[in-house]
Order: structure tokens, then C-alpha cells, then sequence
């Protein structure tokens, strides 16, 4: 079996066997919890640019199949896993892992203890890493990781770039595609939303010439302070129309609103997060998938109030506005993977759009 290695640039280095493909990357070593799940994390774009490392020790037992993703392209720049499991057992199973990272040209690495790597990352945040050759030099490989600056255009990446379609009869709703899980279409298309997905950087003047019932604003990837134009745009939209915002597009209804967002040490990324609803005092089991979040107290002296608040670590995970029909969510209520304990946040879309519409 042929050897690779793990190089993070504080130096460290971590010799596994190698699957998937040969095509290494700098990314940003990021790690998530959820025992399965797999196949969405790897589809999910807001792991653009990012090397993800699952904490369950096996993954790929039930393989990879036509209809778990949510995206078509993946963008994650390598996978990290105890152990690959080449001998799927699922009746939906069309390929293993190492064929579909082989097919969507993602490196993998097995064999390394993911244990000390995500203890390593909880105690020194997360860091840029890249995958290598066993015979790859060391200290050349760590002076260039720490060389190396991060891109920052993961949206512009991404995003569509066109407008199209997705008909149906119900509201309308201009989708804002940062980086959109298939699974936010999905919700919507079953509440029977008559669809509009733009482009990230599509002017408030031309969302509102498509006489929207609502707004919604996706996840994606990135730093939410990189997407100044969009950020303005949201800015122009706030009042004039229902806005629901998910994850990157919580971020930047918050900041559109004079709050402020920082970089989390190493993230929430999982299916398994515990997030209190402030406004019910119950407790949801959410999906997440974010490295920034909004400061708590920012909010101070804005027209946002927190509607929901993580258990792990107190920080944000949800607003609304006191004045228009605006909120957001810094977690995935479309779950995929994950449970659906927040699948409400999309009825509650389509009540706020029929109320303003009344």
C-alpha cells in the first residue's frame, strides 16, 4: 500500500497509507464530529479550500451513493480518516470512498491517529496542512505551508454563475447562492417555493426586480468580512423584503446590521451540536459547519436580538430583527447530514413571507 503523509505547518507530521487521488493541496485542517454523514461533509461547499478530518474512527462503511449530495462538485482539498472502509455494506451503495475521491480528484490519508490531530487543533486552533509524498521533504513543505496565504475568493468559487430557475406555484424566493447545500433547495421546492437562484454578487436592484415574496441567503465558505459587496446588498435589501439567512448569510445579515464576526479557534463542525431556541427554552440538536461566528456582544446597539445560542461554547447561533422580517441561523436547519429538530426555520419562512404579503 502506498504511504503519504500529513504536514501541518507548525511542523508536525503524520505518515498514514494514501487512497483517493494524488492531487495535493494547502488547505485548512479542519476537523468534524458526526459518526456518519460522510458523503455530505465531502459535497458541502463551505469545506472550499479545507482539508476535513472525520473523528469517527471508521468511515466509508456504507459507501457512497447517487442521492446524499449537496453539491456536484466537492471543493474540499483532501479527507483525513483513521480508517477507510473498502468494503461497503449498503443496499444504496454505488462506489466506494476511494473510488468517488478518485473520480472528484480529492487525496485521502488513512492510518493516522485523528485522535491526537483534533486534540492538537483543539489546543492550537486550526492550521494550514497539505498532504504529501512519503518521500517528500519535510522542511521545505512546512517553510511553504507557512508562506502560504489562505485564498480568500471560496464564494466566487462556488457560486453559480448564472441565474436559473426551479418553478413551482408557491411564494417566490430569490435564493442567494454562496455556496448553497442542495438541501436548502430541497426544503424549499417541498414547501413548493417558486425558486430564483442568483449568483453571490447579484445587486439588490436586480433581486427586487424579480418582485420576490422573500430572500433567502445561503451558507458558503470564507471569512463573511471578504464579501463586502454582498454585505451591502443585504444592507439595501433590509426592509423592502423577508429575509431567512443560513450560516455564511446569518454572518452577513449580522454585519449588515452593525454587528461584528471573529474566527473561532477551531469551529463547530458536526451533526451533533446542542443549540438552546432562546425563545421556546428548548434545547435542539443541530448540523454545523463554520470557522467564524458573531460576537455576542456586538449585537449591543444594533436592531438584532439572539434568538438562539450554542450549549458548547455560548456563542451565537441565531437573530432576528426588531424592526423587518429578517433572522438567521449560524447552523444547517436542512440538516444533511444531521437531525431535523430545526426544520421549523423553514415553515416559519414561508409564514413571515405570508404575513408581509397579506
Amino acid at each position: 500500500m502506498k504511504k503519504r503523509k500529513l504536514i501541518l505547518e507548525d511542523g508536525s507530521v503524520y505518515e498514514g497509507i494514501a487512497f483517493g487521488s494524488d492531487h495535493y493541496q494547502v488547505g485548512e485542517l479542519v476537523f468534524t464530529t458526526g459518526m456518519s454523514g460522510y458523503q455530505e461533509v465531502l459535497s458541502d461547499l463551505s469545506y472550499c479550500g479545507q482539508i476535513v478530518m472525520m473523528t469517527y474512527p471508521m468511515i466509508g462503511n456504507y459507501g457512497v451513493n447517487r442521492d446524499d449530495f449537496e453539491s456536484l462538485d466537492p471543493a474540499v482539498f483532501g479527507f483525513v480518516v483513521r480508517e477507510c472502509c473498502d468494503t461497503p455494506s449498503n443496499f444504496r451503495s454505488d462506489m466506494t470512498l476511494d473510488e468517488f475521491l478518485k473520480l472528484k480528484n480529492i487525496p485521502g490519508i488513512q492510518g493516522v491517529d485523528t485522535r491526537a490531530i483534533t486534540k492538537k487543533l483543539r489546543t492550537s486552533g486550526t492550521m494550514r496542512a497539505i498532504m504529501a509524498d512519503e518521500d517528500a521533504d519535510v522542511e521545505a513543505v512546512v517553510k511553504m505551508l507557512k508562506e502560504t496565504t489562505l485564498a480568500n475568493d471560496q464564494v466566487a468559487r462556488v457560486s453559480t454563475q448564472k441565474p436559473f430557475p426551479i418553478p413551482a406555484r408557491g411564494k417566490k424566493v430569490v435564493l442567494v447562492d454562496f455556496g448553497a447545500k442542495h438541501g436548502i433547495i430541497r426544503e424549499l421546492s417541498k414547501r413548493q417555493c417558486d425558486l430564483i437562484v442568483v449568483p453571490y454578487n447579484t445587486s439588490a436592484e436586480t433581486i427586487l426586480a424579480l418582485r420576490p415574496d422573500g430572500v433567502m441567503l445561503s451558507n458558503g465558505p470564507g471569512d463573511p468580512k471578504d464579501m463586502v459587496e454582498a454585505i451591502e446588498t443585504i444592507r439595501q435589501l433590509m426592509g423592502k423584503v423577508v429575509i431567512f439567512g443560513i450560516c455564511l448569510g446569518h454572518q452577513m445579515i449580522s454585519l449588515a446590521a452593525g454587528a461584528n464576526t471573529s474566527k473561532l479557534k477551531f469551529g463547530h463542525r458536526g451533526c451533533n451540536h446542542p443549540v438552546l431556541n432562546l425563545l421556546t427554552n428548548k434545547v435542539e440538536i443541530t448540523s454545523q459547519n463554520h470557522g467564524y461566528a458573531v460576537e455576542l456582544e456586538s449585537l449591543e446597539g444594533t436592531d438584532l436580538e439572539m434568538t438562539h445560542q450554542a450549549l458548547n461554547d455560548k456563542s451565537v447561533e441565531g437573530v432576528r430583527h426588531k424592526k423587518y422580517p429578517i433572522f438567521s441561523v449560524q447552523y444547517h436547519p436542512e440538516a444533511a447530514p444531521g437531525p431535523e429538530d430545526s426544520n421549523y426555520l423553514f415553515d416559519m419562512f414561508i409564514e413571515l413571507m405570508e404575513k408581509e404579503c397579506a
